[in-house]
């Protein structure tokens, strides 16, 4: 029975049978008629498939109806029955909360205390055990653990002490009552020693008190002496270990007694106290280690004489130099003694780990050193030294792929603080690129993506907001002086020949299937350090190749790089090529629409048709704008309109593209603004200003209306770009599932109406309001040249005049200005959010309101005077990609409950005068889902008779308490039936009706 503590987690509750999207009691009932068979094998696959259930439908009373069923069968099946509702006990331990009766679900299990079987009543306690977090103060289970203690069966007391480990770490009073007992047990001469080894670790959870600890760690301490043998060395250090870092109180002394057991010569021993020492080393108790303790440790590594316990002292190291205080005092104290020893692993190449480990130490110090603006120029001496012979060394072997990811991780890190170190070991890494040795293929890939990362760091220096090098804006550093600023460059920039004939030998060889992942991110290493710029014609034809040797879905992922990096003509080229010879209708018109998109961006930025471009593309530099801009508005704004049809017909009800419909409409109504603009402009020069301007101005007392037309047609232009403005606001609020780059690419987009709209009010308005505040700088190198151009806009409009309110004037510099301020948007390449074409989360809410009608036509009938009880349940279901992580939480759900009068009652004329109250109620709740289950219920009242229209709406808050605007909206029409105690209102004659007087 020992192993079944070690067999928590499995794979067995697969879907074994046909589990279609069916209603839940009808997976249920197929399950109870496979519980009731009379072959033991249907009903133990009947059993398995209960957490599979539970995941799909986590309603509680589903799962409070199949635990009791469960129940039954492990009071009256056999111990293989028994052991499979344990496993789904353990299965499903984010569902037990939701056993509506977990009293009687207890009580019909333990029945089978009362057994002759030891085995069964060892499986009742391995189960109460798995169950110990809903029952954690049931003193009746606590007596029974406490009674099968003292039981002559081993498997029994086994099982019993897996339940008293279960109910320590729950239960305080349990833990406390049990210290004694097994003090007892652990020191008593007829326990075996297997079994005392088994009750050491339970120890580790008497942290509930602090005199209970106290008792612990004294035991343990008189435990060591009493007990030398190795295994009991090793358990209790452990025990001692873990009750120290939950107390913290006994963390010094702990680490004394691991100082000493250092010197111990058996070498398990030795890495026991190591793990011990890296628990230790974690960010809650690190702040406890006393100063003298790290000196004595780093003197200990003498004593480490194997490999692998030297990785073990290093990753200590490097847990403490995570720590900024302990950080600080390795520095200060004990660069020297660590540099020797990390110059000592990183001398033995044969040892890649120990040597990549030490690496990390320097890296971490340095890093911390380099932000704290302290002297650490023999580090990064030392790690220059290494590094070079370490990435050599690893790139060129399969089987040290993982510590070829940790030397590439830690050099980004120390370029990431040091820009120096940073351009230095590009090229280190840019040259393994230009070898003629041919790598492994995951090496290849991760050295790709290491320079996609060091490249993406420095485009972000690139267009940080800056007045001096290396000094943000308004940094106290930063001198005042004449001087222009210098301007940012990506050292990547002068890798490129190396990273383009890398990238052509891989497309032009005869393996290049092979290698897809490796061009696709060369692909995008091209395109994002090469944004923002003018592609040459080199470039081009390296991507043009790309069209006969590489598939369709290679080809696809290039262009999106392309269109998210801002080079629309590649990606126009790509997706004009792939989308005719697609078989699939909805993939075509998903790349029409993505090509209309690239040519309308061709337009905007270069002033050029796209089959213009591509039959006489520039060579270096880009062509001087042939269209006018209030053509290239007119065209774009065409093609985006295309752009949406096309985006209609590759749409269905199973594949809703939501987001990039929405976008393309945001963006087509911010184009017709921009072109409303240029209109306002060039109008301004044939339509003077009335003659009776001047008289018009002083009635209405705005002195800026004697300007006559232009200053109508700019406040028009201000209310458009404020609902542009908004539509960008409430995209974003319904953009949960979007990653961190999208959502900064909406916010900055909202600046940027927010901006336009702001500058064009200080032109138009005697007393404009403040300006809008820019809330993000760009975290992503897409984003951050974005706001670059937002910033740009913001010193252009310092240009302006600086005028009293009673003495402003519209000229025709204020109107250049806007022009200019529109050439700006157009011509910055539009890089297109990565929500545009993956989503790698989705979150989605499955509500059930009760009551429901009969028919989707009745409404749902109530009595007058009466109030409606609206029980609203839901599921919540969010999934996401295996490689990235949620990107925002689900941690509340925001119900909001609207009944709105649509048919009022007929009323007398008296009536109609009492009745002062509104016929519109709005409740609201917010309700925390239960694991992923979540409910609440509302009490409508009911005023009066009539037909209500009751709307539903889920609004989803994440764990910063943010309000998304994202869950299912559900509607529903309720009849108020009249009372017929009282009377109705007298009907009208048809002569009243009509208006006939009456004769009397």
């Amino acid at each position: 029975m020992s192993h079944f503590s070690s067999t928590r987690v499995s794979s067995f509750n697969e879907c074994f049978l046909n589990e279609n999207e069916q209603d839940p009691n009808a997976v249920l009932m197929e399950l109870d008629k496979g519980l009731r068979s009379a072959k033991q094998g249907i009903q133990c696959e009947s059993i398995v498939r209960f957490p599979r259930l539970f995941e799909k439908y986590p309603f509680p009373i589903l799962i409070n109806s199949s635990f009791i069923k469960l129940a039954e069968f492990f009071v009256s099946g056999s111990n293989l029955l028994r052991f499979w509702v344990l496993r789904v006990c353990q299965q499903s331990e984010n569902h037990l909360d939701k056993i509506l009766n977990i009293d009687n679900f207890v009580r019909r299990i333990f029945m089978v205390m009362h057994s002759n079987d030891p085995v069964a009543r060892a499986l009742l306690l391995r189960t109460l055990g798995a169950v110990s977090r809903v029952i954690p103060e049931k003193q009746q289970v606590h007596h029974a653990i406490r009674r099968a203690l003292d039981s002559h069966d081993t498997v029994e007391v086994e099982a019993a002490i897996y339940a008293s480990s279960c109910f320590a770490a729950q239960s305080s009073s349990f833990a406390i009552s049990m210290c004694a007992k097994i003090s007892d047990m652990i020191e008593s001469l007829q326990v075996p020693v297997p079994m005392k080894l088994l009750l050491i670790p339970v120890l580790r959870h008497m942290h509930h008190d602090a005199n209970t600890a106290a008792l612990v760690n004294k035991l343990c301490m008189d435990l060591l002496p009493k007990y030398p043998a190795q295994s009991f060395v090793v358990a209790i250090i452990d025990t001692l270990t873990q009750l120290s870092s939950r107390t913290l109180v006994g963390v010094p002394g702990q680490l004394e007694v691991l100082l000493d057991f250092m010197q111990d010569l058996r070498t398990p021993v030795r890495i026991q106290v190591l793990r011990s020492f890296n628990e230790l080393a974690g960010k809650k108790s690190v702040h406890a280690w006393p100063k003298p303790a790290l000196e004595a440790l780093i003197s200990k590594f003498e004593t480490c004489i194997n490999s692998h316990e030297q990785f073990l002292f290093l990753s200590i190291l490097v847990k403490l130099s995570e720590c900024p205080l302990t950080c600080q005092q390795l520095l200060r104290e004990h660069r020297v003694a660590l540099l020797r020893l990390c110059i000592q692993s990183m001398s033995k190449l044969d040892d890649y780990t120990t040597a990549t480990q030490a690496m990390a130490v320097l890296s971490v110090l340095a890093a911390f050193g380099t932000e704290q603006e302290s002297q650490v120029d023999d580090i990064l001496h030392t790690v220059s030294l290494h590094i070079e012979g370490l990435l050599l060394c690893t790139a060129r072997r399969a089987d040290c792929l993982r510590h070829l990811r940790r030397v590439l991780a830690y050099g980004i890190r120390i370029s990431q603080a040091n820009a120096e170190f940073g351009a230095t070991f590009i090229e280190i890494v840019s040259n393994t690129l230009g070898d003629n040795v041919v790598y492994p293929q995951a090496n290849a890939e991760l050295i790709c993506e290491a320079l996609v990362r060091l490249c993406e760091h420095f485009q972000l220096r690139k267009y940080a907001f800056t007045t001096f090098e290396g000094l943000e804006e308004g940094d106290d550093k930063a001198m005042d002086t004449d001087e222009p600023s210098q301007t940012k460059v990506n050292p990547m920039l002068a890798r490129m020949p190396i990273i383009l004939h890398k990238l052509n030998k891989l497309i032009d060889s005869e393996d290049a299937e092979k290698h897809l992942r490796t061009i696709e991110i060369l692909s995008v290493l091209v395109f994002q350090t090469t944004m923002g710029c003018y592609l040459p014609l080199k470039v081009v034809q390296c991507f043009e190749k790309c069209l006969d040797k590489l598939n369709c879905w290679t080809l696809y992922k290039i262009a999106r790089s392309a269109s998210r990096y801002g080079h629309h003509y590649v990606a126009a080229h790509i997706y004009t090529s792939i989308s005719e010879i697609v078989i699939n209708d909805q993939m075509h018109y998903f790349l029409v629409t993505l090509s209309q998109i690239s040519q309308a961006e061709c337009i905007l930025n270069y002033g050029l048709d796209y089959a213009h471009m591509r039959d006489n593309y520039a060579p270096t530099a880009a062509p001087e704008p042939l269209i006018p801009l209030m053509k290239r508005l007119e065209a774009a704004c065409n093609l985006y309109q295309m752009a949406r049809v096309s985006l209609r017909a590759c749409s269905s009800i199973q594949y809703a593209i939501s987001f990039p419909q929405e976008y393309l409409k945001i963006r087509a109504q911010f184009l017709q603004t921009l072109h409303l603009a240029v209109t306002v402009k060039n109008a301004q020069v044939i339509v003077p200003p009335p003659a009776i301007a001047g008289s018009l101005a002083q009635n209405s007392r705005d002195y800026l209306q004697k300007f006559g037309h232009v200053t109508n047609q700019l406040r028009k232009l201000v209310k458009s770009l404020k609902a542009c403005e908004e539509t960008h606001a409430r995209l974003y609020k319904s953009s949960f599932d979007a990653d961190n780059v999208t959502l900064e690419f909406l916010e900055v987009a909202e600046f940027q109406c927010g901006l336009l709209a702001h500058i064009i009010e200080s032109i138009c308005y005697a007393t404009p309001p403040e300006s809008p505040v820019f809330l993000t700088t760009g975290e992503h190198p897409e984003t951050r040249f974005f706001a670059a151009s937002c910033r740009r806009m913001e010193l252009m409009h310092k240009n302006l005049p600086e005028e009293l309110p009673n003495a402003k004037t519209i000229s025709n510099r204020h109107l250049d200005v806007i022009v200019a301020q529109i050439e700006i948007i157009t011509k910055t390449p539009l890089c297109l959010p990565r929500y545009f074409f993956q989503i790698l989360q989705s979150t989605q809410i499955k509500l059930s309101v009760s009551p429901q009608p009969r028919s989707a036509t009745e409404p749902v009938n109530v009595q007058s005077g009466s109030n409606l009880v609206i029980k609203v349940e839901g599921v919540l279901q969010q999934a996401g990609s295996k490689q990235v992580k949620h990107f925002r939480r689900v941690e509340s759900v925001q119900l909001s409950l609207t009944s709105q009068l649509v048919t009022p009652p007929p009323r007398s004329g008296s009536e109609l005068q009492k009745t002062g109250t509104s016929d519109t109620v709005t409740l609201n709740q917010i309700v925390k889902p239960q694991r992923d289950f979540l409910s609440g219920s509302f009490l409508l009242p009911i005023s009066s008779g009539g037909h209500f229209q009751v709307t539903l709406e889920t609004f989803v808050v994440d764990e910063h308490g943010t309000i998304w605007c994202t869950g299912p909206k559900s509607s529903m029409m309720v009849r108020v039936l009249e009372d017929p105690s009282k009377p109705t209102a007298p009907t009208p004659s048809t002569s009243q009706a009509v208006g006939q007087a009456r004769r009397f």
